[in-house]
């Protein structure tokens, strides 16, 4: 037996509890793990509530990522002993994920943990730094230097938002980030961002092309947010699409692409080829330092979650909650 979050529907909502599994409860998979950290990711947390239809299959266990110890293998690119990390894949959607003591998965979805991260480390950085990661990278792809102009990056305080201005400030990016708290400006800066801007400046619905105030964006809003970040991308530039937490909808012109060349580049975090995932934890390895995570992070009991997930959802958490599942 051992602990976890479960995720049961009734009269079409959720119903998440904190209690004991039994082993063979675990779905199939060719790798099991003793997992040590998971996180609250936004998606687990609509998971949790039920406030969005991430869960696909009942009854489910949340956590879009994992750290952990496998305990055994029939997997050829790992084996009892090693250290391992997960992001995505549909766990926490379509397979039991990470909110709970013990995983078993597909090894195909893992990686082995990098060399000089910490399995609370790699939890820290999560998904959220993960998809700021890939985002900065596919910016990069584009063409994008320092010398460029200055990136925007939206929901600054989240996870992938504090992620992604600490990334981009390290590679030598002036960043604008768009906050709806404006009383963590002094957080923000301390991050690397080098101006503030409200949220409300690009969250209503605005002109189709405005005057150019940044090279590229990092946007994990959406909605009308999106379509502002277009329309104040320099001409040829590139806005990374990675979150919806305003909404799904693209109420825009193709105004910017059509007259200023920019490109809108999708950011999917969830099924990465291999060698792709391993160039972003590379990134993120040899990028940010033990003080920034520190900063971004926090750490909260698995019996904690579910009491949690509500205040991410309306913006009440600062940067990442990493989950020890063994407290």
């Amino acid at each position: 037996m051992f602990k976890g979050i479960v995720i049961t529907q009734a009269d079409g909502e959720n119903h998440a509890i904190l209690r004991d599994i039994d082993d063979h409860e675990l779905m199939e998979g060719n790798v099991c793990i003793d997992v040590a950290y998971s996180t609250l990711n936004y998606k687990d947390a609509l998971a949790i509530t039920g406030k969005g239809p991430v869960v696909r299959r009942f009854p489910m266990v949340p956590g879009i990522d994992l750290a952990g110890t496998v305990t055994a293998s029939q997997h050829p690119r790992y084996q009892a002993g090693d250290n391992v990390v997960l992001n995505g894949w549909g766990v926490g959607e379509f397979h039991w994920g990470g909110l709970a003591q013990k995983a078993v998965v597909n090894g195909d979805w893992l990686i082995l943990l990098p060399k000089g991260l910490s399995e609370y480390q790699c939890m820290a950085i999560g998904t959220a730094g993960y998809t700021a990661a890939l985002s900065v990278m596919a910016l990069e792809r584009h063409g994008l230097t320092p010398s460029d102009g200055p990136v925007l990056v939206t929901g600054a305080n989240g996870g992938v938002g504090s992620y992604a201005i600490a990334l981009l400030a390290k590679r030598g990016y002036s960043v604008i980030a768009s906050t709806g708290r404006p009383e963590e400006e002094p957080f923000l800066k301390t991050l690397g961002a080098s101006e503030i801007i409200p949220r409300e400046a690009l969250s209503e619905p605005g002109r189709p092309l405005v005057k150019v105030r940044w090279a590229a964006a990092i946007d994990s809003v959406g909605s009308h947010t999106l379509v502002n970040a277009c329309a104040a991308t320099r001409p040829e530039g590139a806005v990374a699409s990675c979150g919806l937490a305003q909404g799904m909808d693209f109420p825009a012109t193709v105004a910017p692409f059509i007259l200023r060349g920019i490109s809108l580049l999708g950011i999917n975090s969830v099924t990465q080829p291999y060698e792709r995932r391993i160039e972003a934890w590379g990134l993120l390895e040899n990028t940010l330092d033990n003080t920034l995570l520190e900063a971004i992070s926090r750490t909260i009991p698995l019996e904690e979650v579910i009491s949690h997930a509500n205040a991410l959802l309306e913006g009440k958490v600062r940067g990442r909650l990493v989950v020890d599942v063994n407290r």
